[in-house]
């Protein structure tokens, strides 16, 4: 591709250059200085630890201690690691399949404008991410690069690239792929160490109050509106040719089997076996069960997810080979959960002879500058900061959850708002952090810097709503103890 088109400076020189606004200039600015000085996310949880381990010393635990919460912890989220791993495949599987590409081609007939055609993207990006955030960054990336083959809409599409990041920038957390809520509901990938403090949170307490309902409205409407809003006039736009990128359609080619085994490999029967088994077992755990306590399981979402992409994809070999190109984006959640898990054993865990926690400080700390009330705000605004740094919904909530949640418990915080207040605040630093845009960009074949002033623009909106929501809410719940299976 040409280097000019892709240069903003000298982008800026040409004569029809499209001139960024003050907020757009300086999230490009911020996100260069980021990619240019931050390390890798593994970096940042890798200091944690040893800060962590550290701060235990300091606490007066013994060094064996420290060491042997380590340890222990390290394996005690595998189940939770494997169970969002597959989050991550099932939404790449599923977005990538023959008939949801069928649909994508379909949406992107319906914008009659380039400002429109963002607003759909936005639109989409969002309301898939209710149902998966894995499935809302492949999809909104795959419907912006549908919308940019359009040769009679001069759509931007750095902007277009930006409505493709809010479902994991504005709403994901907020739905049924909240890593927080869902580890909140499912006992047996709770921390052994957090379960005393936390209980167990059904999702009807969670992203199924109406409050939290409410905000992920608020939150969907006003992005709308500002992705609309921000997106250039075409006269002033940006498209996908005039930066020199190539966005046809990669048409998958599958050979016809030349072989027995491949033979197989192509073979619908298998497919249509393997879904009826799973497919059975489904409708069972709806049938014994309300709907929101089924869908709250991880494994049962999980293999819905990974049937549901097996029956689009049809022939088992193009379903491997989905899966296949999704696990690269499953790394970082593999290798860092389990030194999260660590991280949250030596919190609680590693106790000096007082039997006094770094945990149990940090909670004293929360509790003396807070009360109930402000409470909402000073989480919010501390796992929005810490979320810039450690960029995983999951992995984050086990950082903060052992001593946030037991400050709401002696605050009185109602405890499912607690784990909200957390979602709706950690997502909120995703709007200018390039980890997880990774996968996006991948697809767009943009880089980080062309679409943060827009998302950075958002970021700022947010903010403020973000937080007084937060807070107003909070004064219609009442606070209920942990509930612990016995």
């Amino acid at each position: 591709m040409p280097t000019s088109s892709r240069d903003p400076s000298l982008q800026a020189s040409r004569p029809d250059a499209p001139a960024e606004g003050a907020l757009a200039r300086a999230g490009i600015r911020f996100t260069a200085w980021a990619e240019r000085w931050f390390p890798d996310a593994f970096i940042f949880v890798a200091i944690a630890v040893v800060i962590v381990a550290l701060g235990a010393l300091a606490n007066g635990a013994p060094a064996s201690a420290v060491a042997k919460s380590f340890g222990d912890g390290f394996w005690s989220l595998i189940p939770f690691t494997m169970q969002m791993a597959f989050v991550t495949i099932g939404g790449y599987v599923v977005a990538t399949a023959p008939p949801v590409q069928a649909l994508i081609d379909r949406l992107a007939t319906v914008p009659k404008t380039g400002r429109g055609a963002v607003g759909l993207v936005a639109a989409a990006t969002m309301l898939s991410s209710f149902l998966s955030w894995g499935l809302s960054l492949i999809f909104g990336g795959l419907l912006a690069r549908a919308l940019a083959r359009r040769e009679d809409l001069r759509m931007d599409y750095r902007a277009a690239g930006a409505a493709a990041y809010l479902g994991l920038g504005a709403t994901w957390a907020m739905g049924l792929s909240s890593s927080a809520a869902q580890l909140q509901a499912n006992p047996k990938s709770l921390p052994p160490s957090l379960l005393p403090i936390t209980g167990v949170i059904p999702f009807s307490e969670t992203i199924f109050l109406w409050q939290s309902m409410f905000v992920a409205l608020v939150l969907f409407v006003i992005s709308v509106v500002i992705a609309v809003a921000s997106a250039p006039r075409p006269a002033t736009a940006v498209t996908a040719q005039d930066m020199g990128l190539d966005v046809s359609r990669a048409e998958e080619d599958l050979p016809p089997p030349a072989q027995p085994g491949e033979w197989l490999e192509h073979w619908p029967v298998l497919t249509i076996l393997l879904v009826v088994l799973a497919g059975g077992w489904i409708v069972q755990e709806f049938a014994r069960q309300s709907w929101m306590t089924a869908i709250s399981n991880l494994n049962t979402y999980n293999l819905l997810f990974l049937t549901l992409g097996l029956l689009l994809h049809w022939r088992p070999k193009r379903f491997l080979n989905a899966v296949a190109k999704s696990v690269p984006a499953t790394a970082g959640v593999l290798i860092q959960f389990p030194l999260y898990a660590s991280i949250s054993a030596m919190l609680t865990g590693a106790n000096n002879a007082a039997g006094t926690s770094v945990s149990d400080l940090i909670t004293h700390a929360f509790v003396s500058l807070n009360t109930t009330g402000s409470f909402p705000i000073t989480m919010g605004l501390y796992s929005a900061v810490l979320g810039f740094f450690v960029p995983s919904g999951g992995g984050k909530w086990l950082l903060e959850a052992p001593y946030v949640m037991q400050a709401a418990n002696e605050l009185k915080v109602h405890l499912g708002w607690a784990v909200m207040v957390y979602n709706a605040a950690e997502a909120l630093p995703n709007l200018i952090n390039p980890f997880w845009m990774l996968p996006l960009l991948g697809i767009l074949g943009l880089k980080a810097r062309d679409i943060v002033g827009f998302s950075f623009l958002q970021m700022l909106i947010h903010l403020p709503v973000v937080l007084f929501l937060l807070w107003a809410l909070a004064f219609t719940l009442t606070y209920h103890p942990p509930v612990v299976p016995g």
